[in-house]
């Protein structure tokens, strides 16, 4: 006999408001390695009433969260973050600290890194062991408001068929440990070792949901409906779906331009099923590779379109969407944000400006912090990638026609 399913209440929210949160390392402004910091940053930085947005301690002590408000455009939400970045960077500059954003951090120890003091975290911390203590990962989640619950659940799958295309665009983690991984997400498939991360199940109704969290919290595997750590997740108190697929950005352009593309595809899915139409869905089994490839190759990889197992090329296929969603984003105001992703098409993604940062200084790592950090104070990418990535095709995977 199953356990007592979970009742979820899903927050009233008005349709494709927007909040994002950012994930920042604290980094040491003359060695490049992180700083176990965070405690003295909250004790010096308190947002104010006028304040719309908030900062949250992590997982770990070298990381803080900067967090918007509930905004109706991606730019509002931006500009949130760039006022919380600024009071943390001015707190952190007399401790001769820096703000970098990446998916990992280049070549910091993950056994190096201490806790934050809360019992959630040593809970998890006691649970997963080795691969707990290894989350030494940062990342941008963007909350989009869903007006009807009913909805929720068909936009979650619906965003599993784009996921790849997100996750492609952001990636920034291709060095762990000081070693390049070969991968362009290598947080990506780390973050997904925890127990209830990794890629949601595709429920049909809601109270599979509910009963999928009675069982969790039955049987002890979760304590509450937030330490469910999917990519693409609902968030019921607030009322949004949260997506949790980009890694950790660099710079307030890229986070503004991937927000963006993420606030239009859900936007576009839910016109979509306003009109009565149905919503694309994937195989999980594709879902799955899908996810490995992005990871994998980045922006050169072949993502699986639909049922069929047709493939596109990601750069294909970003710019096939940015057409579609124009008319999105002139109706939500973040045409310019959503314009932005072409910034990301010419120069590169994160994963491959820091290996081009890497071969200009003979594999050196130190240089890819201090790139980091140059593009958040510039608050834009500053360099080109130099070509594709070698070796990056996926095996086995024909071009689009070929």
């Amino acid at each position: 006999m199953s356990a007592a399913p979970a009742r979820l209440d899903f927050a009233a929210s008005e349709r494709s408001t927007v909040g994002l949160e950012w994930e920042l390392a604290l980094v040491d402004a003359d060695s490049g390695d992180l700083r176990q910091a965070a405690e003295a940053i909250f004790a010096q930085v308190r947002p104010g009433d006028a304040d719309r947005w908030r900062l949250t301690p992590e997982l770990l002590l070298n990381t803080v969260e900067v967090s918007s408000g509930k905004c109706t455009t991606i730019g509002e939400a931006v500009a949130d973050l760039r006022a919380a970045t600024d009071a943390v960077a001015a707190a952190a500059s007399p401790l001769r600290i820096e703000l970098m954003g990446a998916g990992t951090h280049p070549f910091a120890r993950w056994d190096q890194q201490r806790v934050t003091d809360k019992q959630r975290y040593a809970t998890l911390i006691d649970r997963t062991q080795w691969w707990g203590r290894q989350m030494l990962i940062y990342g941008v989640h963007v909350h989009v408001g869903i007006e009807d619950r009913a909805k929720v659940l068909p936009l979650s799958r619906a965003m599993l068929t784009v996921f790849g295309l997100l996750q492609s665009l952001s990636s920034s983690s291709p060095f762990w440990d000081g070693a390049d991984t070969g991968y362009a997400s290598n947080r990506a498939l780390l973050f997904q070792q925890l127990p209830t991360a990794g890629l949601p199940f595709g429920f049909d109704h809601w109270e599979q949901l509910e009963q999928y969290v009675g069982d969790m919290l039955h049987t002890g595997v979760i304590d509450a409906f937030d330490e469910v750590r999917w990519d693409v997740r609902p968030a019921p108190r607030f009322g949004t779906l949260e997506m949790r697929i980009a890694d950790g950005a660099s710079n307030l352009l890229e986070v503004g331009a991937i927000s963006a593309l993420t606030h239009c595809l859900v936007e576009h899915f839910s016109t979509v099923l306003d009109e009565g139409r149905p919503l694309p869905t994937l195989p999980p089994w594709f879902a799955q590779e899908n996810k490995w490839r992005a990871a994998r190759y980045g922006m050169d990889a072949i993502l699986i379109t639909d049922a069929s197992g047709d493939e596109e090329l990601v750069t294909d296929s970003v710019s096939r969407w940015l057409r579609v969603l124009e008319p999105v984003a002139e109706r939500l105001g973040c045409a310019r944000e959503l314009d932005e992703v072409r910034v990301v098409l010419r120069k590169g993604a994160s994963y491959q400006r820091q290996r081009a940062v890497a071969r200009r200084h003979a594999g050196a790592l130190r240089p890819v912090v201090e790139h980091l950090v140059a593009e958040r104070h510039a608050g834009r990418p500053l360099q080109s990638a130099a070509g594709p990535s070698a070796g990056s095709r996926p095996t086995g995977a024909p071009r689009p026609g070929g």
